[in-house]
């Protein structure tokens, strides 16, 4: 279930829910809680050192990924190599490959931030948006030819529990 590598800073110590997936080669410092049915593939640290770190309900961080002082809701897909600093993900979100969320950025339930996009400070993401380029640029994704709902089964966060399930090697 969870042998990765868990440190206590000042006291607090990262929790997994039992149901959850984190990968033996994921880094957990402090203040970070994975819930029930997330998983936390190779390659990720979550540093919970200056704010806390939540990982969701059916949530799901890709190989390599680093989240410091991040909160993400339910069933939120961070892709590979991306970088999430003092950010909010929504539920429903999908973070996309090598994507940066920047300090103190927003990202609304149901979008989707394109591969190595850079969310600049302070940035506010409203609900259901496309977002790509450096730096962040919002399109609204009725306005694309983006079908959000094949996108999200594409990478549905069940399948990812699923996934998880298949890799026991990864997570025992």
């Amino acid at each position: 279930m969870v042998d990765s590598r868990s440190y206590a800073f000042e006291g607090t110590e990262p929790t997994v829910d039992e149901s959850a997936a984190v990968s033996r080669d994921a880094t957990l410092v402090g203040d970070v809680r994975v819930e029930a049915d997330a998983s936390v593939w190779p390659g990720v640290v979550c540093r919970g050192d200056i704010g806390p770190v939540r990982i969701g309900r059916e949530t799901h961080v890709g190989d390599n990924a680093t989240i410091h002082a991040s909160e993400l809701a339910d069933r939120v897909m961070v892709g590979h190599g991306a970088v999430l600093n003092e950010a909010t993900v929504e539920e429903g979100a999908l973070v996309g490959f090598n994507a940066t969320i920047n300090t103190g950025s927003t990202v609304g339930s149901g979008s989707v931030v394109a591969a190595g996009t850079v969310v600049p400070d302070e940035y506010e993401i409203p609900p259901s948006s496309f977002v790509r380029g450096v730096p962040a640029e919002i399109t609204p994704l009725e306005e694309t030819t983006i079908d959000a709902e094949e996108l999200f089964e594409t990478f549905s966060t069940g399948d990812y529990t699923n996934l998880a399930g298949r890799h026991k090697e990864l997570f025992e």
